[in-house]
């Protein structure tokens, strides 16, 4: 499959980057996705504190991870309304 003028620029993009843009850039897109998922919680749960949260996004982001979201819920189910 050949690569479309697009992909062909972000590629030289990112290339040209250091490590330090490159890691700056990828933690900004982590912040936003949890904001997102933080936005999309409230909005199904809006009764949750800020700290339910922030647990909330934190078991979506580790779902795949039993032994993380395990102590995760653990840590939910000290947080008092």
């Amino acid at each position: 499959m050949e690569s479309s003028e697009i992909e062909l620029e972000y590629e030289r993009r990112w290339k040209a980057m250091s490590h330090m843009e490159k890691f700056s850039r990828c933690a900004a897109m982590f912040a936003w996705t949890r904001q997102q998922m933080a936005r999309r919680i409230r909005s199904e749960q809006p009764s949750l504190s800020d700290e339910e949260v922030k647990w909330h996004v934190a078991l979506k982001l580790y779902e795949r991870e039993p032994e993380v979201v395990k102590l995760i819920e653990e840590q939910l189910s000290h947080v008092s309304r």
